[in-house]
């Protein structure tokens, strides 16, 4: 068929094959509500389909068909389902272990991919609660050394900041991973993110942007607000625009607006490489503003029901869990009593061997000494010992009528 017909898109979600559709006449909202739907997402505010426009990173728009966006109508075009926007405290506010687990997947990529800044400390600490959601507690007659051996779990840049050879950092993080024996994967993951979300650079998207003076800067966009970075240090900015602090933010052809409440504080003016860039800042500024304010209302009745839902479901786990944990308490209790009557039997009859071949011995020695004693007496020779001690004598029973 032509393409005028229909396009393919694939869409790539984290550690999930690539799935192509057929897409006629859909709207960014009808794809994505679909792949929402596949993989049974609800908070679907936190994620958006990524795509690549002409070597940018850009987003599909919701209600702007598919075909439409700046994307190959000859080839399948690859969409990427990620977070495009973050939470402000990961614990309280994801609700469905799909949501928390499609993050910590990204966010753990974009960390080992240097994207995202980690002290070396936190790296090897997250690393141990990675392992811990992958293979669950650790057992040392099944983790035995160089289990990990195959596994990204630190950025490059940790690895060669130490003279340690690959076995001595398996051992220190098994050894942090051994402490995290009863946690399920998703309290894993959520251990993972508390530590993720403290880093400076989490969450944040980074935009090359100059003044009105000229100097390179860099934007950076977050669930907080907006932040000014010194090129050469993206850790910490310069200057911050909380969200509840900005009255307005515009822009006109490259040149963006950022108007704070405070009208005795100066606009702060910059401009971008391209308008598709402004597009972009955009798009962010206003979904993470609404984000923010989104948070300081009560939530919503869908919420609502999703947080009691999942309550609900994280007790029924809790309590399969804990009968799961019971009865592998059980069985390890009558696995080890059971070793140890087999060790207590082993020890019986070797006791019992030992004893065994000691009268052997004894028989054979007796069988010989009476043999040798036949060659050397007589037949009618017999000897009797009489009388104790000193008194004792022989008498030879072959003299007695």
């Amino acid at each position: 068929m032509s393409n005028s017909q229909f396009s393919f898109v694939q869409i790539n979600i984290m550690e999930t094959e690539g799935e192509n559709k057929k897409i006629h006449k859909w709207k960014g909202k009808d794809l994505f509500d679909l792949v929402c739907r596949t993989i049974g997402l609800r908070e679907a505010w936190f994620f958006g389909l990524q795509y690549t426009e002409k070597g940018s990173v850009a987003w599909l728009k919701m209600d702007k068909k598919v075909l439409d966006h700046d994307v190959s109508k000859e080839e399948p075009v690859t969409f990427y389902f990620l977070a495009k926007f973050y939470p402000e405290n990961a614990e309280e506010e994801m609700v469905q272990e799909i949501t928390q687990h499609l993050l910590f997947l990204q966010v753990k990529k974009s960390i080992l991919e240097e994207e995202i800044y980690c002290p070396p400390e936190a790296s090897v600490l997250m690393a141990s609660y990675a392992v811990q959601a992958k293979y669950g507690d650790y057992d040392p007659k099944i983790h035995k050394p160089g289990f990990l051996a195959q596994e990204e779990l630190l950025p490059k840049r940790v690895i060669n900041l130490y003279q340690m050879t690959p076995e001595m950092w398996e051992e220190r993080i098994t050894a942090c991973y051994a402490e995290h024996r009863g946690r399920a994967r998703d309290e894993a993951e959520m251990e993972y993110l508390k530590i993720a979300q403290d880093l400076e650079m989490y969450g944040v998207s980074y935009f090359s942007i100059r003044n009105k003076k000229g100097t390179n800067l860099m934007l950076g966009v977050d669930a907080f607000g907006l932040h000014i970075y010194d090129p050469e240090n993206k850790l910490t900015p310069k200057i911050s625009f909380p969200w509840n602090e900005i009255r307005n933010i515009s822009y006109s052809d490259k040149e963006f607006a950022i108007k704070p409440l405070d009208k005795k504080t100066e606009v702060f003016k910059f401009n971008s490489s391209k308008l598709r860039v402004n597009k972009l800042i955009l798009q962010l500024c206003i979904g993470n503003h609404d984000l923010f304010m989104r948070r300081r209302r009560v939530d919503s009745l869908e919420v609502q029901q999703m947080k009691s839902q999942a309550r609900e479901e994280k007790a029924r786990k809790q309590l399969e869990r804990h009968r799961l944990c019971r009865e592998k308490q059980l069985r390890e209790d009558a696995e080890r009593a059971r070793d140890d009557l087999e060790r207590r039997l082993l020890q019986l009859q070797d006791e019992a061997q030992l004893a065994n071949e000691a009268l052997v011995r004894h028989r054979i020695c007796t069988k010989k000494y009476w043999k040798f004693s036949s060659k050397v007496m007589p037949q009618n020779y017999k000897l009797f010992r009489v009388g104790k001690g000193t008194a004792a004598k022989h008498v030879d029973l072959s003299t007695i009528s």
